[in-house]
């Protein structure tokens, strides 16, 4: 199941420069009123650097093998689902998975192969990572990243199914032009809600604060965005879903929510495995779904 691209012409039309006062500095063509994240209008233009073309230089250093990484890649900020797969799933190391900074490891879950990759924190790294593996195979990609509560909506920790996120980072302006929020895709947030149906434990579905500043989570900012609904902030799913739209590729990002922002003795507990167990299985659920439906859409593309 692939997105549409991003095809409307509105969505790529200059934001209206706001004036600046007379005497602002200049630097050579550019004012200072010039802000290179807002006013990109080039959003539907090829990059000249390709993740393939990176991949491809990257196998010929390391001498592997050219070959396609598992369909289902899951993305793990903290390395926690990493080092259960590991240990209790007997998971693989990659031998074509030729990324410069990162390792993918390799397993079955419910008659499916996944991989998975580590430590990609931030929405920089995490959208860095997804290029690099759909040009590799992948066909879905699912990221469960560790988020600090919001909403008080139970105790941690649970899990959001994130439907959109607040765009208060700068990767996803290089994928789509200014709004406040990155949206999932409907059709895969309504099979996702289906799937986790069953799940042992709460999974919320709403919306999340994508940041880069972890450590500028300010009292007026979270206030804000608690009056503004928001559950949960991270720090992965704004980019990602920007990539997705943009790009047309199939993302999911769940939030497991660990912590109260260090603000309470005993925080950062993510229960048995540190959370590992549920997070894999609420994205084996998911994946068994998407896979269902990839099935009836094409029945003969496997």
């Amino acid at each position: 199941m692939l997105l549409q691209p991003l095809l409307d012409p509105a969505e790529t039309e200059r934001p209206v420069r706001t004036p600046l006062p007379s005497g602002s500095l200049t630097s050579g063509s550019l004012t200072s009123s010039f802000l290179p994240l807002i006013e990109r209008a080039d959003h539907r233009a090829p990059s000249v650097f390709r993740p393939e073309n990176m991949m491809r230089e990257a196998r010929r250093q390391k001498g592997l093998a050219a070959g396609p990484v598992p369909r289902i890649v899951l993305l793990d900020p903290d390395g926690d689902m990493v080092d259960y797969v590991r240990a209790h799933r007997a998971a693989r190391r990659s031998t074509v998975w030729a990324c410069y900074h990162t390792d993918m490891w390799e397993w079955e879950e419910e008659g499916l192969a996944f991989g998975i990759v580590g430590y990609a924190v931030g929405s920089s790294f995490s959208v860095l990572v997804a290029e690099q593996a759909f040009v590799c195979g992948c066909e879905l990609l699912i990221s469960v990243a560790s988020a600090g509560q919001i909403a008080d909506h139970a105790p941690p920790s649970y899990h959001i199914l994130i439907d959109r996120a607040l765009r208060d980072e700068g990767t996803s302006y290089h994928y789509l032009p200014a709004s406040p929020f990155a949206a999932a895709d409907p059709a895969l947030v309504a099979m996702a809600r289906r799937a986790f149906a069953g799940a042992d434990g709460p999974v919320l579905t709403g919306a999340t604060w994508t940041t880069d500043a972890p450590f500028r989570e300010t009292e007026a900012a979270i206030a804000r965005r608690k009056a503004e609904g928001l559950l949960a902030v991270e720090m992965e799913a704004a980019a990602l879903y920007a990539f997705a739209r943009a790009q047309g590729r199939p993302v999911l990002c769940l939030a497991h929510v660990t912590n109260q922002l260090g603000c309470v003795d005993g925080d950062f507990e993510k229960g048995d495995h540190n959370g590992a167990c549920r997070s894999i299985a609420l994205a084996a659920a998911f994946a068994l779904a998407w896979d269902a439906h990839a099935l009836v859409d094409a029945p003969d593309a496997r």
